[in-house]
């Protein structure tokens, strides 16, 4: 379980979060905390207060693929071979493990013909899917992904939510603006002004939000057939 006990960090305020094995969506308008949630999941920061654990360790000690929104901002390396390989890299995995666990995500992905590319050469779909490749080539138990689906279509979407269903992920949790993919999670978490107002079953929660003030919501569960 992922404990978030007595946060306070940026706008954040939360008492108490727990997550569970499975997949969760982090929703909210922009600024009500989203990202700033995600990486402190992540470990990629420190809450002011309070403590974010996994099975009661630190975030930050545990194996976690990241993906950044604007997939620019993952990349370390020129090239998109090295940027897949660098978490085995990084892990000290041998040289041909490391070719052969690189080559088989990039299948999975479906990217293997970009696998020579520089990674400026790249459109922003395909950023996107190196990026991902990157955070599940070392098979991470916690996959974070923040609002990856804005820079693809239906279609890569699809593959997508295929590949990290295949991931063997234990914790999958990614912030979206679309209704319908929050809709395929386990757990949907609406946040507001950096606290949670809601947690539960997406239709629980879809229910909450068509009967409350948050409108922004109401149509957008709407066009994505959640009401």
């Amino acid at each position: 379980m992922i404990l978030v006990s007595g946060v306070r960090f940026n706008t954040l305020r939360i008492p108490d979060l727990s997550i569970y094995p499975g997949r969760t969506a982090i929703i909210g308008r922009n600024g009500s905390g989203k990202t700033s949630l995600l990486r402190l999941i992540a470990g990629l920061a420190s809450p002011e207060e309070g403590s974010v654990t996994i099975s009661g360790e630190p975030t930050g000690t545990h194996n976690v693929g990241w993906v950044d929104e604007y997939p620019d901002r993952n990349f370390i390396f020129s090239t998109v071979y090295d940027e897949i390989a660098s978490s085995c890299r990084f892990q000290f995995i041998p040289c041909e493990e490391t070719r052969s666990m690189v080559l088989e995500i990039a299948s999975k992905a479906g990217i293997t013909h970009l696998v020579r590319r520089e990674i400026r050469t790249l459109s922003g779909g395909e950023k996107a899917m190196v990026a991902l490749a990157s955070a599940l080539v070392t098979t991470p138990p916690l996959v974070v992904m923040d609002e990856y689906d804005s820079h693809l279509d239906s279609s890569c979407i699809n593959a997508v939510e295929g590949l990290i269903g295949a991931s063997g992920a234990q914790y999958t949790i990614q912030c979206t603006q679309n209704m319908e993919l929050a809709a395929r999670c386990d757990t949907v978490v609406f946040l507001y002004e950096g606290k949670i107002l809601y947690k539960g079953r997406p239709e629980k929660i879809f229910t909450s939000l068509k009967d409350s003030c948050f409108y922004p919501f109401s149509w957008r569960l709407r066009d994505a057939g959640c009401l």
